[in-house]
């Protein structure tokens, strides 16, 4: 155990412990309601608990408190009131399914914790887990059964089995079924080895080996094709959802109690469990088990420090790799999880912490953080308390900090606020808040606040405020003295607030807008933002680099998109003749600074979209040549370095907007085969086909639609208002789980295939063009959801019509 916590934080018990004395007197002071409401809570777990056999002796009270049924009828599911359980989150993770059975493979070659030897008559003897075997094998799992009968009668467990296997199991086979138990693969699964291998699972009563095997059989039968092959393949299951199965498996031996050889005390409860498997989740439990402690051999174990459902939910999470999470639960978890060094658990409650902070909870998230010392926590934290500095400000908890702290956030230039008189504000609401204690600490507060900044009549607000009315005459001289030199200062660079994004901005391609056709230039230049500047008042710049050029023709109206941390530029137009459309495509790693060449679709296209889904890069719909558009679709697989067609859209479409939302592709507007401008929501299924949604309130196409806070914003482009294309200023959201459309702020200026982004949580829309005047749109424009409002943070470089923008991580090398 004292291996176990030599990597935990130096602190790290006192830190937990007052932590979690303080939220214990958050709850009794919260009142009988509170308390009430918790006693609900673990009654319904503690009868949950009985379902899954583990013993508490308060469960029967549920059934006469709540009505909870009283025989075996299932699992109750945990139906509280109305916001009882508001901001709860269930979080899983992807990974660990395959990194605890390659943890348990480890143990297997290692010899560790193996409880089960299965002997073939050759002579060879092959060692494993009962509980990893027995997810697979139906005969394992009989043993298991009747091995805990026994345990019941005469109270011992624990005991290590040995399987003595007939003559029709060789060494080879039987190497198979324990190699697809801890993969989800049989590496050696051939045509000269199916036999031995169907031959163990006949044996072992092993149905998915089986399964295997006949799938392999049915492919190697003469007259199949290349197709009829594909789609068995399709049929079966992969590896990593083999391993999903197994665990869910294993997840059911423990609720059934089948072969679990340890028995965890937490309080007044007992919970039953595989060491092994605790082991291979837990540090701490590996430590136990395997380092010949006295805990090793015990049965029943306590633990200490750790909470009757903490310990539940830990459980869970080792077997289900999920976690049901909220903030009231979140920070005593960390805790415990770093105590006991359980990853999965401490994995999903980090995901938590940084994808459901918010302006009520930064705060908490960076104190919590910077007393555990966890410093990538602390830096997202504290990037998001300067990103929404405005709303963190009017918060209660922004009261609580220390000057220190605040001074920190203060000084920064990477704070991000309207104006800096949204700063001056904020010190303000921070001294109010204990005024007689906090006075001195105004002078060196203020320093930090940058007057040159502001306007004059923002700064006539400065004045209007009197933090010293209750003080001397000298303490407000000093202030205000303070606050008028600087404000007098020259607007000189070292006043400006200059924020680096950790993503940059990226600008690909594009055009410039000439009345001669033959004097246009399109681009193959490519820009970054790779800094914000605030100005004087509202007045917002960016600071543009040049990041390099295609290795290609230049082009616009093209499509981009971002995989798998690479760049990927497709189609477009190189000019305007009738056959200037491409279909060539290339991708860029920003790591190593390179391009490489893609294989070509099948199709030209420009004015269309590119999308990931899952690991394919879907191209939908354009223009192929300048009077005809397209409904076909096409799918880049990066592996393979290949295009191939799927299910066509249900009309040709050009001009179109397409995100991707929890795996399925939206398209919005665009021009149909006659370019008349939409006014659909399709949704996309590349194997289902299309269907229609809710309409949107105006017609629209050549414009932007992103992806912000599981709402979609579309904005820009042109309209059928008249008989002839009308720019279209408004702007409008769409809900996809209400398929409910609502308008927000218009925009101020038009912008005809203008580029869009997402970047630090608000929508960028760049430059464009007036189909008024045909003019060009050379501003950008941001779009903040907290505030509804549209704000113009600086000028386009270079080329800005028929331009297309991306997010991308960037190496430090290539922003300095």
């Amino acid at each position: 155990m004292e291996l176990a916590r030599q990597q935990l934080p130096i602190g790290w018990e006192e830190r937990w412990r007052r932590d979690k004395e303080r939220r214990k007197r958050v709850i009794e002071e919260g009142g009988e309601k509170v308390k009430e409401e918790n006693r609900r809570l673990r009654w319904i777990k503690a009868y949950n608990d009985n379902r899954m056999g583990v013993k508490h002796s308060v469960w029967q009270e549920c059934t006469h408190k709540f009505g909870l049924p009283e025989e075996d009828g299932g699992r109750v599911e945990r139906k509280e009131e109305k916001g009882c359980e508001e901001g709860k989150r269930t979080y899983h993770s992807a990974t660990y399914t395959k990194q605890v059975f390659q943890t348990l493979e480890d143990f297997r070659h290692a010899s560790l914790l193996t409880d089960l030897t299965l002997s073939t008559q050759d002579g060879h003897h092959l060692c494993a887990h009962s509980p990893v075997l027995a997810a697979v094998s139906s005969i394992i799992y009989s043993k298991l059964l009747e091995q805990e009968q026994e345990q019941e009668q005469d109270g011992h467990g624990g005991r290590k089995t040995r399987i003595n296997l007939g003559p029709e199991v060789s060494h080879l086979g039987l190497a198979a079924v324990l190699d697809f138990a801890y993969t989800g693969a049989i590496t050696n699964l051939t045509r000269d080895t199916a036999a031995q291998v169907r031959a163990a699972a006949q044996a072992l009563e092993a149905p998915r080996v089986l399964e295997l095997c006949d799938g392999m059989e049915r492919t190697d039968k003469g007259g199949h094709g290349d197709k009829d092959k594909e789609e068995e393949r399709k049929k079966r299951l992969s590896p990593p959802e083999q391993l999903e199965t197994s665990l869910q498996a294993i997840k059911q031996l423990w609720i059934e109690r089948v072969g679990c050889d340890v028995v965890l005390e937490a309080q007044e409860r007992e919970f039953t469990a595989h060491r092994v498997l605790l082991a291979a989740s837990s540090d701490y439990f590996r430590g136990m088990f395997t380092s010949g402690m006295r805990e090793s051999q015990e049965r029943s174990i306590t633990v200490p420090c750790l909470g009757d459902e903490e310990l539940e939910v830990f459980l869970h999470c080792s077997y289900s790799a999920s976690l049901d999470l909220t903030w009231d639960q979140v920070f005593d978890l960390v805790c415990s999880a770093l105590q006991f060094q359980i990853q999965p658990a401490l994995s999903l409650c980090l995901d938590f912490l940084k994808q459901e902070m918010d302006a009520d909870s930064c705060l908490d998230v960076a104190s919590f953080a910077e007393a555990y010392g966890m410093r990538d926590l602390l830096e997202l934290a504290d990037d998001y308390v300067l990103r929404h500095f405005q709303e963190v400000s009017v918060t209660p908890k922004f009261q609580d900090l220390s000057a220190e702290k605040l001074l920190e956030y203060l000084c920064c230039d990477g704070l991000c606020a309207p104006s800096e008189l949204t700063v001056f504000r904020a010190v303000v609401i921070w001294l109010e808040a204990n005024l007689p204690g906090r006075l001195p600490q105004a002078t060196r507060l203020m320093k930090s606040v940058r007057f040159p900044l502001m306007t004059f009549r923002e700064f006539c607000e400065v004045r209007a405020i009197n933090l010293c009315m209750e003080c001397s005459a000298n303490g407000e001289v000093e202030l205000y003295g303070m606050a008028f030199k600087d404000f007098g200062i020259s607007n000189s660079e070292e006043h400006f607030r200059v924020r680096r994004p950790k993503d940059a901005l990226v600008l690909i391609g594009g055009d410039q807008l000439n009345p001669d056709t033959g004097l246009r230039i399109p681009s193959r230049q490519l820009w970054f933002a790779n800094a914000l500047r605030s100005r004087v008042g509202l007045v917002k710049d960016i600071e543009w680099r040049m990041l390099g050029e295609l290795p290609d023709q230049a082009r616009f109206r093209h499509g981009v998109a971002i995989m798998a941390g690479k760049l990927y530029v497709v189609g477009g137009c190189y000019f305007y003749a009738k056959t200037d459309t491409m279909k060539s495509g290339f991708s860029y790693d920003p790591l190593q600074n390179t391009w490489q060449k893609i294989a070509d679709m099948h199709e030209p296209r420009s004015n269309f979209t590119v999308v990931v889904r899952g690991n394919g890069l879907y191209a939908i719909g354009g223009d192929k040549d300048i009077n005809t558009n397209l409904d076909s679709v096409e799918v880049f697989c990066p592996e393979s370095n290949s295009w191939s067609f799927t299910r066509p859209l249900d009309q040709a479409l050009s001009g179109h907007a397409a995100v991707v939302w929890k795996g399925e592709i939206f398209i919005s507007g665009g021009l149909n085969c006659e370019y008349k401008c939409l006014v659909s929501m399709l949704l996309y299924h590349p194997e289902k086909g299309t269907v229609h949604l809710s309409d949107m309130a105006h017609d629209r196409a050549l414009h932007c639609m992103e992806s912000l806070g599981g709402r979609f914003y579309v904005a820009g482009g042109v309209c059928n208002f008249r008989k002839f294309y009308t720019d279209h200023l408004g702007c409008e959201v769409y809900d996809p789980v209400e398929d409910s459309w609502c308008t927000i702020a218009p925009l101020p200026i038009p912008h005809v295939g203008a580029a869009s982004a997402i970047l630090e949580e608000k929508l960028y829309v760049l430059g464009g063009y007036c189909q008024e005047d045909y003019s060009e749109s050379r501003l950008v424009h941001r779009y903040d959801p907290t505030t509804g409002r549209w704000l113009s943070v600086g000028k386009m470089a270079g080329p800005n019509t028929d331009i297309r923008a991306c997010v991308l991580r960037l190496p430090e090398q290539l922003r300095k």
